[in-house]
């Protein structure tokens, strides 16, 4: 009697997990994000990492995603709510509602389970930030590199701080983002929506300096001939064909490293919070912070003078002779 054969190893990569617990309905839900409220890839991925989540868990308890009640989304946030942080129930919820609003609109549903449930209350932590001296310190630090890979870095920090884009439109700009007169760029955010943001000095000399050098980052073409990419900023390795945001996320903490200052406090994000913070120190109105930054409401960019008014106040602290005086004085009793 010969031994069962064993099975045969696959070769090539892992196959990527599928999810266990799917609803007929969530791809259609997902199609919708995409089709008519133009969501970018990393908001369709999380909405469907959460909404698999969640029917994993109600599959535990026999309930298909698509036939949940309130007092199963309830106690699915509950759970949540002890390990999780507030911002990821809150944004759990989110992707709840907007499923079961789809649903009822699709008329699968006669219902919305999720309209009665609450915001979790969460606290707003004001945005880290950099100060000018730190972006300064970073900037001169990239421009010492020299050669295709820090005149690269110099045109992304410049256009970043410049105009406060997030990370993913900055690496995704195609090179027809660049306004007719150069003045400016037109960026496409959140929603597919667009808009304009003006180029400082700075960023146009940074960007005028690194063109003639994108080439370095273009694959060829077949037969060794020169490549073409659509991209401001592509990449011979991405499989996006531009730089990656985790890329960029790499290339900043580096340089954090190189000019001294904790990489921890550095991400493009925390640029982005630098462009909108300074731009407030100097006087700038919120009205234009908000555009800028493509804010759809303003009450977000509002957060913004919550640093303002913090760091006023730390320096009125530990500089008015006043404030020194009482911290000072013993307390009477």
């Amino acid at each position: 009697m010969t031994a069962p054969k064993s099975p045969a190893k696959r070769r090539g990569r892992p196959c990527k997990p599928r999810p266990l617990t799917t609803s007929p309905h969530l791809d259609a839900f997902l199609d919708m994000l995409t089709a008519e409220r133009g969501a970018a890839v990393n908001t369709r991925l999380a909405y469907e990492r959460d909404l698999t989540d969640l029917g994993r868990w109600l599959a535990q308890r026999s309930v298909a995603l698509e036939g949940a009640g309130t007092e199963d989304l309830r106690a699915y946030l509950a759970v949540q709510s002890k390990d999780g942080a507030p911002r990821t129930v809150a944004r759990r919820l989110s992707a709840m509602r907007q499923f079961y609003r789809f649903l009822l609109s699709e008329g699968r549903r006669v219902d919305d389970p999720a309209s009665p449930l609450d915001s979790p209350k969460q606290g707003r932590p004001l945005p880290k930030i950099l100060t000018e001296a730190e972006v300064g310190a970073m900037l001169s630090t990239a421009e010492a590199r020299g050669g295709p890979e820090g005149l690269r870095l110099v045109a992304l920090l410049e256009v970043l701080y410049a105009t406060g884009l997030r990370v993913s439109e900055l690496v995704g700009l195609p090179m027809t983002a660049i306004m007719r007169d150069g003045r400016g760029l037109l960026v496409r955010g959140k929603g597919g929506k667009e808009r304009m943001v003006p180029l400082s000095d700075p960023a146009l000399a940074a960007l005028a300096a690194y063109i003639p050098s994108r080439g370095h980052f273009i694959p060829p073409a077949a037969g060794g001939e020169a490549g073409h990419s659509p991209f401001l900023f592509p990449s011979r390795s991405s499989g996006e064909g531009h730089l990656t945001r985790q890329r960029f996320a790499q290339l900043l903490k580096q340089l954090a490293i190189d000019a001294g200052i904790d990489p921890e406090k550095v991400s493009p994000h925390v640029l982005r919070h630098a462009f909108a913070t300074h731009l407030l120190d100097h006087g700038a109105d919120l009205r234009s912070v908000q555009k800028m930054l493509g804010h759809a409401d303003i009450a977000t960019t509002q957060i913004y003078t919550h640093v303002v008014t913090e760091r006023l106040k730390k320096v009125m602290h530990d500089h008015h002779p006043l404030a020194r005086r009482r911290v000072e004085e013993p307390s009477e009793g």
